[in-house]
């Protein structure tokens, strides 16, 4: 069965925009573990002119040799395969190069190799200065699933590489119009949850198959040989070096405990060092911080009213419904695990994914309706808590309601929008307007609906990209 390659069309033509350039390319690509990074390179390398070498987490002679025998092979150079040093084996690739037009040269896990070799990135750049800038023959492609070491070591002020790239691919997630191309043949409810626990990261959704939502989550995640029963722990091993700490400020999390000094007494740790860990799991994307949004500028981030939230889908989920329960779902059937464990908190957990769902949408729905906007967000006090706020650039801010299960009557949810509006604090003195998110509607019902806009599940999908 043939792989289909799905969306990234803004990245292939930011690729294709440099080839076609007269000038070589040095071009980092980087992004989370998972996310679809060498699936996009060998996609775009597919009838070009190009080697392609995986680095591994291994000493710096078995990385060198590898690549050394992947030119040799990919040049038909048997020579190659002697080079002594990765200043030799890359100038000596450019240089027996004897095409037409660019080679591109892809190093994927660039911060193994490195990490192997650390005098790469001065090699590349003495390569790069000497000689390949000004032949416009090389496209360079460093390609890394690590995040930091990549803004550090290759786009950093203090790389030898920095100013010298021609341009970057941060690959991120996809959102949910690209994400539903995963399963044309689902419901837009069922796409929906899907998306709510890959977080549109590719590998995830490739792992969910055209069937019940309910079937994939039990093999999925209950089967104890599946690969995303066990995709967490590969996440955050290969992450962090001591995840022990880590495993604890997920979990308190995704209990819900939001604030810091929650985090601290939920799992006991001094202030000092969670601080740390905090800052660790912010800067490789598994957490983020939340603030209240009443004005266009968001407050200090060492403002009590920040709230930690976990940022990636499948962790979220994982460490909300699994990792607590993982010694009662093993000692149970799948089946019998689903319904006794999953099935009765799911209706709650898709309440808060769709609350954050809508808030991702808010500012689609601003471009189709034509309206700049200044920040969106959400609202919380000791008084109110508001799902969705939209401060706007013509003195109008939006305040929303999200609603996941039925709704029996439209318009007492519009007052009740309405009262939870007349406690958020309009420092800005706009004009408020009030947006009820629902998963479905019933024929006519917009129609019981004054002053107050109407948006639907189907009404997100149908949004252009």
């Amino acid at each position: 069965m043939v792989k289909m390659f799905i969306g990234r069309r803004k990245e292939l033509d930011a690729l294709s925009s440099q080839e076609a350039q007269d000038r070589s390319n040095l071009l980092p690509i980087y992004g989370r573990r998972r996310i679809g990074k060498s699936e996009l390179i060998l996609h775009f390398m597919r009838g070009k002119a190009g080697l392609y070498f995986l680095g591994q987490r291994a000493a710096g002679e078995i990385n060198l040799r590898g690549y050394c025998q992947v030119a040799a092979e990919t040049l038909r150079e048997p020579l190659l395969c002697r080079a002594a040093s990765w200043e030799e084996a890359l100038r000596e690739t450019v240089r027996r190069w004897r095409g037409k037009g660019k080679l591109i040269i892809c190093l994927d896990e660039f911060q193994w190799i490195a990490q192997s070799a650390p005098e790469l990135t001065s090699v590349i750049q003495g390569l790069w200065d000497r000689d390949w800038q000004r032949t416009g023959r090389v496209m360079l492609l460093l390609c890394g699933s690590q995040v930091g070491f990549m803004e550090r070591e290759v786009l950093g002020r203090h790389s030898p590489l920095f100013g010298r790239r021609t341009g970057q691919i941060h690959l991120l997630p996809f959102n949910h119009l690209e994400a539903a191309q995963f399963h044309p043949e689902l419901q837009v409810r069922d796409k929906a949850l899907i998306y709510f626990v890959t977080g549109g990261v590719a590998y995830y959704l490739g792992e969910f198959e055209p069937r019940s939502v309910a079937e994939n989550l039990r093999d999925c995640f209950l089967d104890q040989h599946s690969v995303l029963a066990v995709e967490p722990e590969f996440l955050l091993r290969e992450e962090l070096r001591e995840v022990g700490p880590f495993y604890s400020i997920l979990m308190a999390i995704a209990g819900g405990a939001s604030r810091f000094k929650e985090i601290a007494q939920e799992i006991g740790a001094d202030t000092h060092n969670l601080n740390y860990y905090l800052k660790q799991l912010e800067a490789i994307g598994y957490v983020g911080k939340r603030f209240p949004v009443c004005q266009p500028t968001p407050p200090s981030p060492a403002s009590r009213r920040v709230a930690y939230e976990i940022t990636d889908g499948l962790l979220r989920f994982w460490f909300h419904f699994i990792f607590p329960q993982e010694s009662r779902i093993r000692a149970m059937s799948t089946d019998l695990a689903f319904h006794a464990l999953i099935q009765p908190a799911l209706a709650s957990y898709w309440g808060n994914c769709f609350e954050r769902f809508c808030r991702e949408n808010l500012p689609r729905l601003y471009a189709v309706e034509g309206i700049n906007w200044a920040a969106c967000g959400e609202y919380w006090d000791k008084q109110v808590q508001i799902d969705v706020v939209g401060i706007r650039k013509d003195e109008w801010t939006d305040l929303g309601e999200c609603r996941w299960g039925r709704v029996p009557s439209l318009p007492a949810l519009q007052r009740e929008l309405a009262a939870k509006a007349s406690l958020f604090p309009n420092k800005l003195k706009h004009s408020l307007g009030l947006r009820l998110f629902v998963q479905e509607e019933r024929p006519g019902r917009r129609r019981e609906l004054e002053n107050c806009k109407l948006h639907t599940l189907n009404d997100l999908y149908d949004l252009k990209d």
